[in-house]
């Protein structure tokens, strides 16, 4: 009988130690697994301060995108055959250029500036305008070059993310920057085109449907509930990286 006994209390010991191991094993896997999820917010964190605004912002943006800018895009896809839909959106780009061009030149990228000079040359002249894009079929590369890059170049720090309307994503440096390109645009016109820059409303809303138009983005379409914090992210990591190139 003592040893039936001692039998089962060794296995009442060994059955409380397994279970005492699981728990200190399922324990350290929550711990694990709490740590990690800290590290991914920490990692995803950004200068935000104006956050509560922002998230507004974008969920605005994406309810603009939603009811009314994609049914736009999608009646100017149906109704637009594909030729002149690219045409327009060369067109467009061909106009980028002069962004391009004086933001090189102002942090004294020669190569950029003047391959971007030849592109807008050759586009505007045999491309009827921009229309047909030459100069990439003749291997000129198209570059991208803006004063938020500019300002970066010459050490002016981000500053707070900032989701503007409509326009999504950027920082107060950005946002600043897009401020004088646009006004740098309207105003430098070697294309000649008067006022329809400034202040036709057609030009202007169909700059801006061709623009959506080329972003495959779609909001709350990533799967996740972070997609804000990804996106912000993203934003900053791609902006860093373009302003050492």
């Amino acid at each position: 009988m003592k040893i039936k006994y001692f039998i089962v209390i060794i296995i009442i010991v060994f059955g409380v130690s397994c279970s005492s191991a699981k728990k200190r094993a399922v324990s350290k896997e929550r711990v694990k697994i709490i740590k990690m999820e800290e590290d991914s917010r920490n990692y995803f964190k950004a200068y935000d301060p104006w956050e509560p605004f922002n998230r507004r912002m974008y969920y605005f943006n994406a309810k603009f995108d939603d009811y009314i800018f994609l049914p736009v895009v999608d009646t100017y896809r149906y109704v637009t055959p594909n030729f002149v839909e690219k045409g327009v959106h060369n067109f467009f780009i061909n106009l980028s250029e002069i962004r391009t061009f004086v933001n090189s030149s102002l942090q004294f990228k020669g190569k950029k500036s003047l391959v971007t000079f030849n592109r807008f040359a050759i586009n505007s002249t045999f491309g009827v305008l921009g229309f047909f894009d030459l100069a990439s079929q003749v291997g000129l590369t198209r570059y991208k070059e803006d004063f938020g890059q500019t300002l970066a170049y010459y050490g002016v720090g981000p500053g707070p993310y900032l989701v503007l309307p409509l326009l999504g994503p950027s920082t107060l440096r950005d946002a600043t920057g897009l401020g004088i390109d646009t006004v740098v645009q309207n105003y430098a016109d070697p294309l000649n085109l008067g006022d329809a820059s400034r202040n036709n409303t057609e030009f202007l809303v169909t700059n801006s449907v061709d623009s959506r138009s080329n972003v495959d983005f779609r909001y709350y379409s990533t799967g996740t509930p972070f997609e804000y914090e990804y996106l912000r992210f993203l934003y900053i990591k791609v902006r860093e990286l373009q302003g050492q190139n």
